[in-house]
């Protein structure tokens, strides 16, 4: 019995990130433009797309807090997380990995706190025998394990909770970005941006009134489409450390 399941997915979901984010993220996309498109009335008067775009990449990168949840396709199969995230390494919420599974995370400081479903303790158990598979799930199944978030059994996972691999990608300095009318983000009204390359469509949500965060974020048409959505900005991320009687000692 493996003494933490093992996943990718830091690997799998970070490197789809960089990969995606087309409309602002991993440098340049080697795209010019005579001209920025000229600004309209509405929410923002005066300002164009790309200055839209900007502030609100400036303004979410400000942040020291929020929620995240996502939704990327990888080579591997599908990746998603739902996660309260602080600059302080502070996070609470869950991450599936295609059909590994369910992990509930709770990381506070420098300690992670691990809970596996039973779909994701049979996946790593999967190849072994029927003794293995029950040795794990009655040892694990509705506990929780403690490591050291750098532990090499709970890196991967524990790099989920570090709000920076998450914004650090976005650069202000979008030349491209097109108004695209409006929307709504979980009933808060945006103005929507969008932005082609290459065959990849990116659409971003900024919010219409109030601070202008970037409330959601949207890659299609390409290898590895990404949707992702932020809300809760600068609110204290609850994290709770779990009781000693449900915390599994592997040693």
């Amino acid at each position: 019995m493996p003494a933490v399941p093992r996943t990718r997915a830091k690997h799998l979901a970070l490197a789809s990130l960089c990969a995606a984010l087309a409309l602002t993220a991993c440098g340049s996309l080697d795209q010019t433009a005579d001209s920025p498109p000229s600004a309209e009335s509405g929410p923002y008067p005066g300002l164009s797309g790309p200055e839209i775009l900007n502030r609100a990449v400036t303004t979410t990168k400000k942040a020291t807090s929020l929620r995240l949840k996502v939704t990327m396709a990888t080579a591997d199969g599908p990746v998603r997380a739902d996660l309260a995230v602080d600059t302080r390494g502070n996070c609470a919420g869950t991450v599936q990995m295609g059909t590994e599974g369910t992990t509930e995370l709770v990381r506070t400081g420098d300690t992670v706190y691990l809970r596996f479903d039973e779909k994701m303790l049979r996946s790593q158990t999967e190849g072994g025998s029927e003794e293995e598979t029950r040795a794990a799930l009655d040892t694990l199944l509705g506990k929780w394990v403690r490591e050291k978030a750098d532990a090499q059994d709970a890196e991967d996972l524990a790099q989920f909770c570090d709000l920076d691999n998450y914004l650090e990608g976005f650069d202000a300095d979008d030349t491209e970005a097109k108004r695209a009318g409006g929307s709504t983000v979980d009933g808060t009204p945006t103005v929507v941006l969008k932005e082609s390359y290459r065959g990849e469509k990116a659409t971003a949500h900024v919010a219409a009134k109030g601070t202008p965060h970037l409330l959601r974020f949207q890659v299609t048409g390409g290898t590895e489409p990404i949707d992702m959505t932020f809300s809760e900005f600068d609110r204290p991320v609850s994290v709770k450390k779990p009781a000693e009687k449900d915390i599994v000692d592997l040693d």
